[in-house]
């Protein structure tokens, strides 16, 4: 399975994982936050970003998780009516710490809160088989201007 990150090219060189807290991690889980496709990988980055800052000094990483590794799969049927708020993050966390705690599977596979039909994998870097996990190339990430243009438009 191939999965896609959108970072600044001082991460861009290895696989790490700040240990900041997310919507499926609590502070100090070290994970990857990955999407299943570049388009989704800009989204989300976009989201975080609120669409301001991108430059040509960001890179797409193509990473490469073996076939033969488990994932734990979550579905949106599966959540809390408000899971996507980000005022909610503990409900997604706290499925997320449970998961990265019992170490079993490498790779968390949730629904993405900006395009909740598709999917976005958590990979947790203490798993036995993050060895497996490879960075198999870097890609200059040059966005089209407009989607930042647009969301300028309605910010305050």
């Amino acid at each position: 399975m191939l999965v896609f990150r959108i970072v600044h090219k001082r991460y861009a060189d290895s696989l790490f994982a700040s240990g900041l807290e997310g919507r499926w991690n609590s502070e100090g889980k070290k994970v990857l936050y990955t999407a299943e496709s570049i388009s989704l990988a800009y989204l989300e980055t976009l989201a975080h970003r609120k669409g301001l800052g991108f430059n040509k000094d960001f890179k797409i990483m193509i990473i490469k998780i073996p076939d033969t590794v488990d994932f734990q799969i979550v579905t949106s049927s599966e959540l809390t009516k408000h899971w996507r708020d980000f005022r909610n993050y503990s409900a997604c966390q706290k499925i997320g710490d449970i998961w990265f705690e019992n170490g079993e599977e490498l790779g968390l596979k949730v629904p993405s809160a900006v395009v909740p039909e598709n999917y976005n994998v958590v990979i947790n870097t203490f798993h036995p088989d993050f060895k497996k996990v490879k960075l198999i190339d870097v890609l200059d990430f040059e966005p089209d201007e407009r989607l930042e243009q647009i969301i300028k438009q309605y910010q305050s």
